[in-house]
C-alpha cells in the first residue's frame, strides 16, 4: 500500500455510535528527512520544540526504523513493532531518528468507547509505548481500516469501529501474555485448565497442581485470575455450568441427576448458580427442549 493520509468527518450518529475514525494514514520516513511533514493540517502538525496535544486519541505501529517517543510519563524508545499509543489530552511528542528513519502506521479516534478502553481499562490503563513485534493480525487490522477510510461508503465509519476495538483487543492480550509467555506459571496454569476440562464431572485437586510444579497456591491463584480473569475455583464452575446446560438440553437425565454427576451436593445451590449464570433456572431450560419438541 502507498503512503497516503486522510482526516474523515464523523456525523451524528458516528458519535453516538461510541468509536468513530479520524484520521488513518501510512508514512515511509526516510533516514534525514524532516518530521512531521508540513503537509498536516495545523490541528496535526507539530515541532519538537513545543511537542503538541490531540484533541483525539492515537495508535501509531512503528514497522521499521527506530526514534524517540515522550510524553509526561517519560522517554521511550521506538523500534520495529513499537505501539505508541497517544492519549486524547495529553502532551507528546515523538520522531524518527535522523540516521534510520521509519516507517509508521496511525489511526485517530475518538468516542466514549476510546475512553474506556485506553484510560479506564486496566490493561492498557497508562500504557504509552507497547512492543509488538512483527505481528500479522494487527497490520491486516491497519491496512483494512485503511481501505475503509479511502473508501468512506456510508457505514464504513461503523465497520471501522469494530476493527478499532479488535486492535484494541490484540494490544490487550499481547500485554497480558507478554508477562506468561514461555513460563513455569503459565505451563501450570494451562495443565490446570486442561485438568478442569478433562475431569469436569468429576474433580482436581488444585493445591496439589501446585504443590507438584513447587508453587504455592495463592500465587497460582493469583497468577491464574491475572491470566484468564476469574479465580481457578470460579473458572471451574463455569465449566460445570456449561457443562450442566449441555445435559439439560441434550439429555434424558433428570436435573437432580445432572447437578450430582457434576459435583454439586444440594439441587438448591445449583439451581441457584445456575440461574445466575445462565439467566434462567435448570426447569426453565428444559421445559423449552420440551415445548420445542411438541411443536
Amino acid at each position: 500500500m502507498k503512503d497516503f493520509f486522510k482526516y474523515l468527518t464523523a456525523g451524528a450518529e458516528d458519535r453516538a455510535w461510541g468509536l468513530y475514525l479520524t484520521v488513518a494514514g501510512k508514512s515511509n520516513i526516510k533516514s534525514g528527512s524532516a518530521y512531521p511533514p508540513n503537509e498536516h493540517p495545523s490541528g496535526y502538525y507539530f515541532t519538537w520544540e513545543n511537542g503538541r496535544v490531540l484533541n483525539e486519541y492515537q495508535i501509531n505501529y512503528i514497522t521499521e526504523g527506530r526514534g524517540t517517543l515522550e510524553n509526561g510519563r517519560g522517554k521511550f524508545t521506538v523500534k520495529p513493532g513499537s505501539l505508541m499509543i497517544i492519549r486524547k489530552g495529553e502532551w507528546h511528542r515523538y520522531r524518527p531518528a535522523k540516521n534510520s528513519g521509519w516507517q509508521e502506521h496511525y489511526i485517530g479516534f475518538d468516542g466514549t468507547l476510546a475512553k474506556h478502553f485506553l484510560l479506564d481499562n486496566q490493561v492498557l490503563q497508562g500504557q504509552s509505548l507497547i512492543e509488538c513485534g512483527d505481528h500479522e493480525d494487527i497490520i491486516d487490522t491497519y491496512f483494512r481500516i485503511f481501505e475503509l477510510a479511502q473508501n468512506e461508503a456510508p457505514g464504513n465509519q461503523h465497520i471501522a469501529s469494530g476493527f478499532i476495538i479488535k486492535l484494541l483487543g490484540y494490544i490487550a492480550a499481547r500485554q497480558k501474555h507478554r508477562n506468561f509467555a514461555g513460563t513455569q506459571i503459565e505451563k501450570l496454569i494451562q495443565d490446570a485448565r486442561f485438568q478442569m476440562r478433562k475431569n469436569i464431572e468429576g474433580g482436581v485437586d488444585l493445591e496439589k497442581l501446585a504443590q507438584d510444579s513447587c508453587i504455592g497456591y495463592s500465587y497460582f491463584r493469583k497468577m491464574f485470575k491475572k491470566y484468564t480473569g476469574i479465580s481457578p475455583h470460579q473458572y471451574y464452575l463455569d465449566l460445570k455450568l456449561m457443562r450442566a446446560k449441555e445435559l439439560i438440553l441434550t439429555s434424558d437425565k433428570s436435573i437432580k441427576e445432572i447437578s450430582y454427576d457434576l459435583g454439586f451436593q444440594s439441587i438448591h445451590y445449583f439451581s441457584r448458580l445456575f440461574k445466575k449464570k445462565v439467566g434462567q433456572n435448570p426447569s426453565e431450560i428444559r421445559s423449552t427442549v420440551k415445548k420445542s419438541e411438541d411443536r
